[in-house]
């Protein structure tokens, strides 16, 4: 796992040990960060269910102004510290080790992101599927900026329609696919 682009292009980042994280393979994430470049300048990035940061990092690297990553994880979280202090990003990064679904529930964040990656473990499709919907809803009131995106990522065999949030593009690569949305 590596930053592909900006400040921190070709630094390695610690990849997650086991199974437990899905990194992003750098030929999708070039895609996706091809499409997301023009918003990227001074951005701000929540990264859902992060992981050990990939992405909210890349953003961090091309000009994102800050990134706010929520991974319940302790595992992935530890990777993720050692990740943002390689990289001096202290400052800019903030991480929220807890339950996202509750979080976002509860009122914790106030403001607004231009950019949200929203990538569960693939199961939650099926086993939260009310908690997503309700969680698209929390950002799409309250926490995506106008213009801002939701890139969600999920496996190509299941669906998920979140009422709140509207479709702009769909990319699929191999079983993945990613739906990029914006408010309704």
């Amino acid at each position: 796992m590596r930053i592909i682009a900006g400040e921190f292009r070709n630094r390695k980042l610690l990849p997650p040990i086991g199974d437990r994280t899905r990194p992003i393979t750098d030929r999708v994430k070039q895609s996706v960060f091809d499409i997301l470049t023009p918003w990227l300048e001074n951005a701000v990035v929540y990264d859902l269910f992060a992981g050990t940061g990939s992405l909210g990092l890349e953003c961090l690297s091309r000009g994102a102004k800050c990134a706010t990553f929520f991974e319940s994880d302790h595992s992935a979280v530890g990777l993720l510290k050692k990740n943002i202090a390689a990289l001096g990003l202290d400052r800019r990064a903030t991480i929220v080790p807890a339950d996202l679904f509750r979080w976002f529930a509860d009122g914790n964040l106030s403001g607004r992101a231009d950019l949200v990656f929203l990538d569960p473990p693939y199961r939650f499709l099926s086993e939260r599927a009310e908690d997503l919907k309700s969680l698209g809803a929390h950002l799409a009131a309250e926490h995506l900026s106008p213009d801002g995106w939701v890139v969600f990522r999920h496996d190509i065999a299941d669906s998920l329609t979140m009422a709140d949030l509207k479709l702009r593009d769909v990319r699929d690569y191999g079983s993945m696919r990613l739906e990029f949305l914006g408010g309704a």
